[in-house]
């Protein structure tokens, strides 16, 4: 949930959609993503829309559940008025911030809520973002009593000094603990890597991934740190306290990363994602690489419905004030337009291991995949089946392939 919103047309104060959202939908899943915007501490390098106790006066964390709840009344009235028939939420995820900050029961409550408005489909993913240091056995047994399914952990790395670069305050020994205490309470279990931190090593970056595959996740991601403007590292970088990632040192390590993990049964089925199996695989973030629709909950959430998407005022309090005045908390929106709905499923849709369907590609894409698979940067045999799957070398430039296929 990055910190800066995009520039589009002002939302309408009552947030109803278009009719045309509509159109079709019964034939995407539909999905709810809460956003709890609370961190003990900020991280140096994040650009999420999160705040911690200092940095925010007149809004209580106590309050949010409350917050929340309503919006998720508002968006059932909003779905309703565009002629949206029912449709069981498919995945559910909790991110942040820091949502196990908040109490179970607060995130119990606000999953209620989304179950008793659209309710829950059989089988239903329903995901929380978790620090290593903020659950214990007692919160992840009462979070699978509340109808969780699935814990993310974002242990980042199993090195301290990298973990103290990246300000995460964890203890790499506690992993093994909130991965046991999560499969005893009957909870999925997903691992979040980040690699190319400056300082870190090749082989600090094995260490992480041989801690990370010890614990037999179900799903493991793992991101090359990028730093965003206006974060705290970022400074550090251009004081020159702290070293520029290493560009090729990132490719390394996704390599090793992509090797490790195959070889230790992994399959990818995104650039960044790799699962055990198919089943494993988060259902909610391919919701967004294949264009399904999802309600985004909380100050700063991005939404889509058919074709409209849109996005929360930023600031807690602005945010709980709306709330409070019946107006809806959309700061902007856009609606797509047929092109720009096709450009978007090439950006996604080729970071998936599924395909992009050569169909949807102009003229000029076609006649670039020869090209690509002549650079080994697209699966040949997969193009024979009418697919743009990339191989390894094309994930590590997933953006340029993107490119040649739009040119």
């Amino acid at each position: 949930m990055p910190s800066a919103l995009p520039i589009a047309d002002p939302a309408p104060a009552d947030g109803m959609l278009p009719a045309s959202v509509a159109e079709g939908a019964g034939e995407r899943d539909f999905g709810v993503y809460v956003h709890v915007p609370f961190c003990r501490v900020r991280c140096g390098y994040c650009d999420f829309n999160t705040y911690t106790a200092a940095e925010i006066r007149g809004v209580k964390q106590s309050d949010y559940a409350g917050q929340a709840i309503a919006e998720v009344a508002l968006a059932a009235r909003i779905i309703e008025a565009a002629g949206v028939k029912g449709r069981p939420a498919q995945t559910v995820f909790f991110g942040g911030g820091t949502p196990t900050l908040l109490p179970v029961s607060d995130l119990a409550a606000m999953l209620d809520a989304v179950r008793a408005t659209w309710g829950l489909a059989p089988g239903a993913e329903v995901t929380t973002e978790a620090n290593p240091d903020s659950v214990d056995a007692d919160s992840l047994t009462a979070l699978a009593a509340a109808g969780f399914t699935r814990v993310s952990f974002g242990m980042q790395s199993a090195v301290p000094h990298v973990l103290a670069t990246l300000e995460r305050t964890h203890d790499p020994e506690r992993i093994p603990l909130v991965v046991e205490w999560a499969r005893a309470a009957g909870l999925q279990v997903s691992l979040d890597l980040i690699y190319g931190t400056p300082g870190e090593s090749l082989g600090d970056w094995a260490a992480s991934l041989d801690l990370a595959l010890a614990q037999h996740p179900d799903h493991l991601s793992a991101y090359a740190l990028i730093v965003e403007d206006g974060t705290k590292l970022a400074r550090q970088i251009a004081r020159g306290d702290v070293a520029q990632p290493d560009d090729d040192l990132q490719a390394d390590m996704y390599e090793l990363a992509d090797e490790t993990l195959a070889a230790a049964g992994y399959r990818w089925y995104e650039v960044s994602n790799w699962a055990t199996d198919d089943a494993h695989r988060s259902r909610h973030n391919l919701a967004y690489w294949t264009g399904q629709d999802w309600w985004g909950v909380g100050p700063g959430a991005h939404s889509h419905v058919g074709g409209v998407r849109w996005w929360n005022v930023k600031h807690p309090a602005a945010y709980a004030e709306r709330l409070a005045a019946g107006v809806s908390p959309a700061a902007g929106r856009e609606t797509l337009d047929a092109e720009t709905r096709r450009v978007e499923a090439v950006l996604l849709r080729s970071r998936v291991v599924d395909g992009l369907p050569i169909g949807m590609l102009e003229p000029t894409g076609r006649t670039a995949v020869a090209g690509l698979i002549a650079d080994g940067l697209v699966d040949g045999a997969a193009a024979v089946q009418g697919r743009v799957v990339l191989t390894r070398g094309g994930r590590l430039l997933a953006d340029a392939v993107v490119r040649r296929l739009l040119d």
